[in-house]
């Protein structure tokens, strides 16, 4: 089991789904992804609200593709404690987000699990 140095990132962000899109119109968006069942969209939450559910990222250190087990050390615990996730994986490390609602409950369960948590 992996033990990481994860910080909670300040930003908020929302999601969006597309079912018909190939591409968003804005350049606004933090990561895409496409699949058979449309766009998937990951944004900045507006600070003034009204775009829709927030989510708080958790973001780790680096990890080089080749370690295995990494994500898994976290969504396993979240999962344990019920709190849903969206994951966006980069070359470098995963942004794990959670509900802002649960994130409360993520940091408690991500830090019983023996991981660093860094809340801003």
């Amino acid at each position: 089991m992996h033990t990481l140095r994860l910080r909670v990132l300040p930003d908020r962000f929302v999601l969006a789904h597309d079912p018909g899109a190939t591409f968003p119109e804005d350049d606004e968006w933090v990561a895409l992804v496409r699949a058979p069942e449309g766009l998937t969209v990951l944004r900045h939450a507006s600070p003034w609200g009204g775009d829709g559910e927030r989510w708080a990222g958790f973001y780790a250190e680096p990890h080089g593709l080749d370690v295995p087990g990494v994500l898994a050390s976290v969504v396993g615990p979240l999962a344990d404690a019920s709190v849903p996730v969206f994951v966006a994986s980069t070359f470098h490390a995963d942004l794990v987000l959670v509900p802002q609602d649960r994130l409360e409950g993520a940091v408690d369960a991500l830090r019983e699990a023996g991981h660093a948590v860094t809340v801003p």
